[in-house]
């Protein structure tokens, strides 16, 4: 664990009794309610909490190489095989899902097997939303849309190359510009927070984990804020 390296090299006299990488581990995880607390305190800070349009998509969550797979352990009631459309390649694991705000702040998140419907996942993403959603085409359904108009949500993605569009290009465009965000904090949860590696034998931890991953994306918008740069400005900000 990375932050518990760091903390025994550069902050033995603020954390004199730090113990062991396994106890460490296993405080942290315990730590999910505050984290979880932490979290919602940050989306109020930074205006997410009310915030009308979100964004949505899910990124594969690899347990190992497709040639070990038969031999993977690793969360057996829920592992598969399945396909990542936007990187080209099958994967064997879990499958992520995230909704973030227009300005990339991360309002909710989930896991389900790789095999799992993204329709489905929008519903535990969308709990308590109102507004618009925009999604990609794995999020197309019309009984869907409907469903969710009934609660107040107004979900938008693009349509099939077979299908006619009522909408205005203009407003297609805008739409696809604009989902584009969420892949950038995919991209940075990935690259920069690794959240693909998943060092976690059981779902109580890889779940905490996560939540530590997203905490941390959070913290990072709230402090750039604060010093006066962009938003997903990370760059210099965490190593």
């Amino acid at each position: 664990m990375g932050i518990w390296k760091y903390f025994r090299r550069h902050w033995p006299s603020w954390f004199p009794e730090l113990g062991s990488r396994t106890t460490f581990a296993q405080q942290a995880a315990n730590l999910w309610v505050i984290k979880q607390r932490l979290h919602q305190q940050l989306l109020i800070e930074l205006g997410a909490a009310t915030d009308p349009i979100r964004l949505v998509d899910g990124c594969p969550l690899p347990l190992c190489v497709l040639t070990r797979a038969p031999h993977c352990r690793l969360f057996p009631a829920v592992a598969d095989f399945s396909y990542c459309a936007a990187k080209k390649q099958y994967y064997y694991g879990l499958h992520g899902h995230l909704m973030v705000t227009i300005h990339g702040v991360i309002t909710a998140w989930t896991v389900t097997p790789a095999t799992g419907d993204e329709r489905e996942a929008l519903w535990d993403l969308t709990e308590g939303v109102q507004g618009l959603v925009i999604g990609d085409k794995g999020y197309l359904n019309a009984f869907l849309q409907a469903e969710l108009a009934a609660t107040g949500i107004n979900l938008q993605t693009p349509l099939r190359a077979n299908m006619t569009d009522p909408r205005p290009p203009c407003v297609v465009q805008q739409l696809t510009r604009t989902r584009r965000l969420v892949e950038t904090v995919i991209g940075q949860l990935t690259e920069q927070f690794h959240c693909e590696k998943i060092r976690a034998r059981d779902v109580w931890h890889l779940t905490s984990r996560i939540a530590r991953k997203v905490l941390a994306h959070t913290l990072g918008i709230f402090m750039n804020r604060q010093i006066g740069r962009s938003d997903l400005q990370f760059e210099g900000l965490i190593a």
